[in-house]
């Protein structure tokens, strides 16, 4: 079920509820749209209003990080003891179609992730096929572009659809890709770098205890440092202002038309 936080619609959910959601939409052919947020996330949606009517149009919005989770609870009584990352919920959704025969296409970052994602998929999970992979153009699609992904897509058989082309970036490309294809889109972010081996994820502990952006400020401190070291604080201040009733955002009704032009 849906919850406000700060405009932001975020689903109450689980691991096994979100895999099983987006196997349904793969088994129906139906279309469908997966975000996994974190701080990040939700923010891109506070301080965009149009991004925020995008993300509510997602039919799932997972808790990726733990404060997104600790506001669910605080602002909702949801009582999740858990978080649902975009990592780990790719690779539950990557085992759950390796098992049940579904193909599956890889959107987004560079061909070199791309081919070492593969190869440790293809090691792994032997049984995944792999139906087509295809790596971002770093560009603003041209008109017309869309369908010729969809067509693309859907040519090769694929029944899933990963993207990682990062917040926001990737939301707005599933968002507009969304009515053009018959099967489930998922943003996943950094997944593809964490299954490729090229990032480490956090020790558990700091993943437990809400500490992966220090994880990845460390890692990439010139790239992260404003995300993390601005936006959190700002979040923390506007979620607890939304506990107190100091503010009482309103989600924006969930975006129905396409983006003109979007990220590839």
């Amino acid at each position: 079920m849906k919850r406000n936080i700060l405009g932001v619609l975020v689903d109450a959910t689980t691991y096994g509820q979100a895999v099983a959601t987006v196997l349904d939409a793969a088994r129906r052919r139906r279309p469908f749209a997966l975000t996994a947020l974190a701080v990040h996330g939700v923010m891109t949606g506070v301080l965009d209003r149009e991004h925020a009517a995008r993300l509510n149009s997602f039919d799932l919005v997972t808790p990726d990080g733990q404060p997104v989770r600790w506001a669910l609870n605080a602002l909702h009584r949801t009582g999740l003891t858990e978080r649902v990352s975009g990592p780990t919920l790719t690779w539950h959704v990557l085992r759950a179609a390796a098992d049940e025969g579904l193909p599956v296409y890889l959107y987004g970052s560079t061909e070199q992730t791309l081919d070492r994602l593969a190869l440790n998929l293809q090691n792994t999970l032997p049984a995944l096929k792999i139906a087509g992979r295809e790596p971002s153009g770093f560009r603003t699609a041209r008109p017309g572009e869309d369908r010729e992904i969809a067509d693309r897509i859907t040519a090769s058989g694929a029944r899933i659809v990963l993207v990682g082309l990062g917040c926001p970036r990737q939301e707005i490309f599933v968002h507009a890709m969304r009515p053009l294809l018959q099967m489930p889109l998922l943003a996943v972010g950094a997944a593809f770098d964490f299954h490729a081996g090229i990032l480490r994820r956090p020790p558990l502990w700091m993943r437990r205890h809400g500490l992966e952006w220090l994880w990845r400020l460390a890692s990439e401190p010139r790239r992260l440092w404003r995300r993390y070291l601005k936006l959190n604080p700002h979040y923390l201040l506007l979620v607890a202002a939304q506990k107190t009733g100091l503010r009482r955002p309103v989600p924006p009704p969930p975006a129905t038309d396409r983006t003109g032009s979007f990220p590839l």
